[in-house]
């Protein structure tokens, strides 16, 4: 069965929700599994090492993690406007699969979440997708043939799937944005059925 890994970093769960969503999407495609990865927090004043294990949640990703899958959707919460350090930490670390073309002509995607509605959504999902295509990978974003792109009043954007959270109340996802994580995942799942054969 083919694989898309669905690789994020998560302070406090809501881009864990998120990831939940992507990775439903990927399944609703028949011969489609996805595989969800995380990345360790990284101190503030030292390299510290962190247990090969999390203590709860999916695994931690290993570059094998991103050479076997078909495909790759990506997910941070949003920090100043570009991902969070640890994920970009780990994104530094593939060099070796830069070099070994390894990641050229599979898939990806990007989402991501915000405390605020301007909050730097389309700049993180751009910033993103940049180690993506120089890693040669095909870019996919949320076509406006997707109803709830058109309709949502919070997250949602063509360069990828989005969240508006709150540090002052609870806001769960909504029906629209919901849908975008799920269509996200999807298409990632179709198009890495359909270039499989070039890989």
């Amino acid at each position: 069965m083919a694989e898309v890994l669905v690789l994020y970093y998560s302070q406090g769960g809501t881009t864990a929700e998120m990831a939940s969503l992507v990775a439903r999407g990927v399944e609703e495609v028949t011969g489609m599994q996805a595989r969800i990865r995380t990345v360790p927090h990284v101190s503030t004043v030292c390299e510290a090492k962190a247990a090969d294990i999390p203590a709860e949640g999916p695994p931690y990703a290993t570059l094998q993690d991103l050479e076997e899958c078909d495909g790759l959707v990506m997910g941070s919460p949003t920090h100043f406007g570009n991902m969070a350090a640890a994920l970009k930490y780990f994104i530094d670390s593939t060099g070796p699969l830069w070099m070994s073309k390894a990641l050229v002509n599979k898939p990806a995607a990007v989402f991501t979440a915000t405390a605020s509605m301007h909050g730097g959504q389309e700049s993180t999902l751009l910033s993103m997708m940049l180690p993506l295509m120089h890693q040669g990978m095909i870019m996919v974003g949320l076509p406006y043939s997707e109803q709830a792109l058109i309709q949502t009043s919070s997250g949602g954007s063509p360069y990828g799937a989005s969240r508006l959270t709150s540090d002052q109340v609870n806001l769960q996802l909504t029906a629209d944005e919901k849908s975008l994580c799920k269509a996200l995942g999807k298409r990632v799942a179709q198009v890495a059925q359909s270039v499989k054969p070039i890989l």
